[in-house]
Formats: structure tokens, C-alpha cells, sequence
């Protein structure tokens, strides 16, 4: 309660609103993907007071790599269409198990700035889905995460350096946020572990502005193993482009040695 209290505190002086996570909508889209899910199990996470949805999907193989936590964008839920199902779905049969966690949301018409506050609601959802996987006896753990999901997590390692998540993907992933304390670079200018930073070529303007920013707070972090990717032709939501994100996730994990 102190550190919930003292994270209010520093974003009111910062001149953002104090928000919380809207529990209605997660409420209904967990209401709709349970009742429509085809592909993986619904289970229920707790981080604090809250309860939450992740939909946990065992890899095919029998000797599993590890797993994924994969975290959506801005606004939506774990089953996303666009990005996060098909790495939700069709990584589990190139050896990956997947763990895709509701992230904090508001509502549908909210800016991404006002979306600063929820940076600290996503630490203890992420710790969670660790002690989830933890306890299906999985040790190698990578956050695979979407726009919004990406800043979120980032932000989430560069404040637990002791994290056991092994690394990071990060796709369409920006650093335009004004306030300081959450920007994307400033967050990789902290963190030590590997990181893809995965774009389309016809990203959204406040991906593609900041690339080369990613990339000066990576080599400013020392971080030999951050390496940006770009799919030629597509969009902030990959469309028509899956098999291409799909291999260039498969491939850059293949390449830590996994």
C-alpha cells in the first residue's frame, strides 16, 4: 500500500491525473474471451487486490524452450487479433510456451499519455504471470510484448534489474512519451538484458521517430545485445505480415541459444 501510495503521489506532482486500471472492461473482455476461447486455458493471476485474466497455452513440444509472457497494446486484451494471438498461439508449436496477461486499460477513447499512471499497475501483474510460470516449472522466461505492452515492460525491467526474465521483444515499441520517469529510453538506458526491438517499415510515425533514440539508449546502456528489426512493408499491427513476425521472433530467440 506505501509504494501504490507513493507512485500516486509522484504522478500527481508530475501533473498526471492519478488513474487506475478500468476492472469493467477487463471484466467484460475476459467474459468474451473466455467464452470464445479455442486455442489455451483461461487462468486467474492476482497482483495485490487485483484478479485478472491470462490464457496459458503449452507448447506442443515435449521438452519445452520456456516460456512467453506476452503483453498487449493500449486498450485491448489478451486474445488481440492483431500481434498478440499469433505469437500467443502459434509460437506454442515452435517450442515456446505462452502466458498472455491482461494488461492495465482504459478506456477507448484515452490518450497514450494518460496511460502513465497504469506504468506501475503492469509491475506486479508481470511478477504474476512470473510466479505463474514459476509454478508450471519454467525457468526461461521472455516477455514478448505489443506497443503499449512494450513500453510497459520496459519500463518494468529497467526498475527490477533482478528480474528472472531472461529477455525482452519488443514490437512497435516507441519513446515518445513526454513524462521522463516512463520513457522508453530512459528505461533502456537501464537495462542490461537482450532486447529485439521488432518495427514495421510502415510503422506508426511515433515508432519510426524514435528508432534511432532506441537505439542511442541501448548503446548508452552498454547493451551489446539490443539489436532493432525491421519487417519491410509492415504495419504498427503486422497485418498480412504474421509468418514475417513470427520468424523474425523464432529466429532472434534461436540465435540467444534457445
Amino acid at each position: 500500500m506505501l509504494l501504490r501510495t507513493l507512485c500516486i503521489t509522484m504522478t500527481l506532482v508530475a501533473g498526471v491525473p492519478a488513474l487506475a486500471s478500468d476492472t469493467g472492461k477487463e471484466k467484460r473482455w475476459a467474459e468474451q474471451i473466455v467464452d470464445a476461447l479455442l486455442d489455451g486455458e483461461p487462468v486467474w493471476l492476482e497482483a495485490g487486490q487485483d484478479r485478472f485474466l491470462g490464457i496459458y497455452t503449452a507448447a506442443e513440444a515435449a521438452a519445452p524452450k520456456g516460456a512467453l509472457i506476452v503483453a498487449h497494446g493500449i486498450g485491448v486484451h489478451p486474445d488481440w487479433d492483431q500481434v498478440v494471438k499469433p505469437i500467443r498461439v502459434e509460437m506454442t508449436t515452435r517450442g515456446w510456451s505462452t502466458l498472455s496477461i491482461q494488461m492495465p486499460i482504459l478506456r477507448n477513447e484515452a490518450t497514450a499519455e494518460e496511460y502513465v499512471p497504469l506504468f506501475d499497475e503492469a509491475a506486479p501483474r508481470i511478477d504474476a504471470a512470473i510466479g505463474f510460470l514459476h509454478g508450471q516449472g519454467i525457468k526461461t522466461i521472455v516477455i514478448a510484448a505489443h506497443s503499449m505492452g512494450g513500453n510497459m515492460s520496459a519500463f518494468y525491467l529497467s526498475q527490477h534489474p533482478d528480474s528472472p526474465v531472461a529477455a525482452l521483444i519488443a514490437v512497435g515499441m516507441n519513446a515518445a512519451q513526454r513524462n521522463e520517469r516512463v520513457n522508453t529510453a530512459r528505461s533502456l538506458e537501464r537495462i542490461r538484458i537482450p532486447v529485439l526491438d521488432l518495427y514495421g517499415g510502415d510503422d506508426l510515425p511515433a515508432v519510426l521517430d524514435t528508432a534511432t533514440l532506441r537505439d542511442e539508449a541501448a548503446r548508452k546502456a552498454g547493451n551489446s545485445k539490443y539489436r532493432q528489426q525491421v519487417v519491410s512493408g509492415a504495419g504498427h499491427f503486422f497485418d498480412g505480415k504474421n509468418e514475417e513476425l513470427l520468424s523474425a521472433v523464432e529466429s532472434w530467440l534461436r540465435g540467444l541459444g534457445y
